[in-house]
């Protein structure tokens, strides 16, 4: 853990120093949340709430791990594919703060940008002599079956939109996607720590990083993380388990991400279906249990407990 401990102490201090500052100049910038006109009457308190935190951890995240890069160049193609989609959060989470309106991209624009970076991504990953690698299969043993790039190339591809969509949409309530993200970047550190240590100092940077947002994201929120943030840490989380060769293991240790897409897939789906009605009272699935009384403490708390014991029991069955 030397290495991981290293990195996480790093980028867990620079957070500290940054992000005072960072979100001082935000707010002076007037980088503000839009928040949802259709959302919980909760929120509207967090109208101006300074976005696009994700940018100060990707600062602590890029300090603690490149100076390692050489010594682990495994921890390069996860790296760009994190930072490509912070890019691209970035320029969604801008577009917003100029237009004054809770939506930036169109879902087919970001969606665009998301597989052309993950395409890049998948086909270095494939053909690089440095990486071999597989998908093992929950449940069905211990080895990884590698397959051919007809079959790896959908399947990443699936796999990485997917999954980063799952986090930018647990992104909805102060200190959720940064607890649930957190938990499972410890899963994966200590998956890699027990097997090659080859994504150490990257996985450690991220670990350390989301520490310190939650010590200004925690509820009440002095910052958020925006697209900027979600869409880079779902990056990180994919490249990361498809490097570690658990990909398909995805909708177990981040079943939280997962239940939110599905939560929106369903909703969308059956309200075009039925001409009006839903099955949540609002989706993302987070905004359901606020609706229903939760407290957004509760609602990242229980989220959390749910991430450990999965993350703990996908743990104990590889």
């Amino acid at each position: 853990m030397f290495m991981e401990g290293i990195s996480l102490g790093i980028s867990f201090l620079v957070m500290l120093l940054i992000s005072p500052k960072g979100i001082k100049l935000l707010h002076q910038l007037k980088f503000g949340q839009e928040v949802r006109e259709d959302g919980p009457n909760s929120h509207l308190k967090k109208q101006g709430t300074p976005t696009m935190g994700g940018i100060l951890f990707l600062i602590a995240i890029s300090v603690a791990c490149l100076p390692f890069a050489g010594t682990y160049p495994h921890i390069l193609p996860a790296y760009l594919l994190g930072m490509g989609f912070g890019v691209v959060g970035f320029i969604d989470d801008y577009l917003k703060v100029v237009k004054h309106q809770s939506e930036g991209f169109n879902p087919k624009q970001k969606m665009f940008c998301q597989i052309v970076i993950s395409v890049l991504y998948i086909l270095y990953i494939f053909y690089a002599k440095e990486y071999n690698v597989g998908f093992r299969i929950p449940f069905i043993g211990k080895e990884a079956y590698r397959v051919g790039i007809f079959l790896f190339f959908p399947l990443s591809l699936f796999v990485i939109t997917a999954t980063d969509t799952g986090a930018n949409f647990t992104d909805g309530i102060d200190g959720l996607c940064s607890s649930v993200t957190g938990v499972i970047v410890f899963f994966l550190l200590l998956k890699n720590h027990l097997g090659t240590g080859d994504m150490a100092p990257l996985m450690g940077a991220v670990l350390g990083g989301l520490l310190g947002f939650l010590c200004f994201n925690a509820y009440p929120a002095k910052v958020f993380m925006g697209d900027t943030g979600s869409l880079a840490l779902g990056g990180f989380v994919v490249a990361m388990a498809i490097q570690e060769e658990i990909a398909l293991f995805i909708p177990i240790f981040a079943f939280i991400y997962f239940v939110e897409v599905l939560s929106v897939i369903l909703q969308v789906s059956y309200f075009k279906w039925s001409h009006g009605k839903r099955i949540f009272k609002m989706a993302p699935i987070h905004h359901h249990f606020e609706l229903l009384g939760w407290s957004e403490t509760k609602v990242v708390t229980i989220f959390t407990i749910v991430t450990i014991l999965l993350c703990f029991f996908c743990f104990m069955i590889l």
